[in-house]
C-alpha cells in the first residue's frame, strides 16, 4: 500500500541524504522525494511516498525517528489529508494540435506557461489522478518532455464541534438582532 509519510527536520546540511540513504540502505523505494524550507526557516519539511505493507512503514518510521535531526514524523495516510503535485509537460504544438492543446488546458484549468513556434509547455497542479489524466490526453499530440515535482501533502484540521455554550450564546446574538 502506498504511504505518504511527512517528515518535520532540521534545516542542515546532510539531513536530506541521511534520511534517503536510510531507505537505500533497508531496500525501500522512494516512489516520490519533495523538499523545502518550512515558515521556520531553520526547519525543512520532507514528504515521502513509498510503498510498503503496515509492517515495513512502521520499521521506515522507527528508523526515520532515530535520525537525530528528525523532529517530527507522521504516515498522512492515517488521516484526511490535501495532497498536490506540479508537472511541466512540453508538448508539440503543431498548428492542427494547437487548438486540442488549448482546449485540453481548460478542461484541466491548466496554464499555457511558454509557447514557441513548435511547441507549448503546459503547467497543471492536482491530485495524481489529473495529472495523470492530462498527460493521457496530451500524448497523441506527442509529449516532448515532463518533469513532476513529485508530491506534496497536509494534514487536514479535524472539524471542531460547536460547544453548548458556543451554540447558546450565539443563539442568544441572533434573537438579540446582533
Amino acid at each position: 500500500m502506498e504511504h505518504i509519510i511527512s517528515t518535520l527536520v532540521e534545516n542542515k546540511f546532510g539531513v536530506l541524504a541521511r534520511v534517503a540513504g536510510l531507505f537505500s540502505a533497508r531496500g525501500y523505494n522512494i516512489e516520490s522525494l519533495s523538499v523545502a524550507s518550512t515558515l521556520d526557516p531553520a526547519t525543512s519539511m520532507i514528504t515521502i511516498v513509498t510503498v510498503g505493507d503496515d509492517r515495513i512503514i512502521e520499521q521506515i518510521i522507527k528508523q526515520l525517528n532515530k535520525v537525530v535531526e528528525v523532529l517530527k514524523v507522521v504516515d498522512l495516510t492515517e488521516s484526511d489529508y490535501v495532497e498536490r503535485e506540479t508537472a511541466l509537460i512540453k508538448v508539440n504544438a503543431k498548428p492542427e494540435h494547437r487548438d486540442e492543446a488549448i482546449r485540453v488546458c481548460e478542461i484541466f484549468r491548466a496554464k499555457i506557461v511558454d509557447s514557441t513556434p513548435n511547441t507549448y509547455t503546459i503547467e497543471i497542479t492536482g491530485d495524481v489522478s489529473k495529472i495523470q489524466a492530462i498527460i493521457n490526453l496530451l500524448k497523441p499530440l506527442g509529449i516532448k518532455e515532463m518533469v513532476r515535482t513529485g508530491r506534496i501533502a497536509i494534514a487536514r484540521e479535524a472539524p471542531r464541534a460547536a460547544s453548548r455554550r458556543g451554540l447558546q450564546s450565539a443563539r442568544a446574538r441572533t434573537e438579540d438582532g446582533a
